[in-house]
């Protein structure tokens, strides 16, 4: 079972999109201010939200085409699961396709986190093409697991 999204960024390279995918300052500006660590190949990445909080190895980089993170700490449900982020240049926009593949079933949580990754991809959007996001805690709630 996978989560799979695609939206163009408008940027004449992926370059910057890589870069907010890549680097903690990049990370906190679109998906939660509370983001340390190492977005090197063997570095671990470390977010933090509300209700808790994930810990992402990063595994591949391509610049700048491709990041691949596997999820070492975390909720059960995301626990072995990977997320895919795909750069292309498109005409004036850098399409991102991403997967967050590996779920095991397809728990209401599951859907819960393919609208929370949906707004914040559009943050991702936004902060590239405006400087802002939203990130966490700025985020649009969708529920009681925020």
């Amino acid at each position: 079972m996978d989560i799979l999204h695609r939206v163009g960024v408008k940027t004449p390279t992926p370059q910057k999109v890589y870069d907010a995918l890549t680097t903690v300052e990049g990370l906190a500006g679109w998906w939660t201010d509370d983001t340390k660590g190492s977005g090197d190949v063997g570095g671990v990445l470390e977010f933090r939200f509300l209700p808790g909080g994930f810990d992402m190895e990063v595994v591949d980089l391509r610049p700048p085409e491709r990041v691949v993170w596997r999820v070492v700490d975390g909720p059960e449900e995301w626990m072995g699961t990977t997320v895919d982020w795909d750069l292309r240049q498109a005409g004036d926009y850098t399409i991102v396709l991403f997967r967050h593949q590996g779920w095991r079933e397809p728990v209401e949580f599951m859907h819960h986190c393919s609208t929370k990754w949906a707004s914040y991809l559009l943050s991702l959007k936004s902060l590239v093409e405006t400087g802002a996001g939203a990130p966490s805690p700025r985020d649009v709630p969708i529920s009681d697991w925020h």
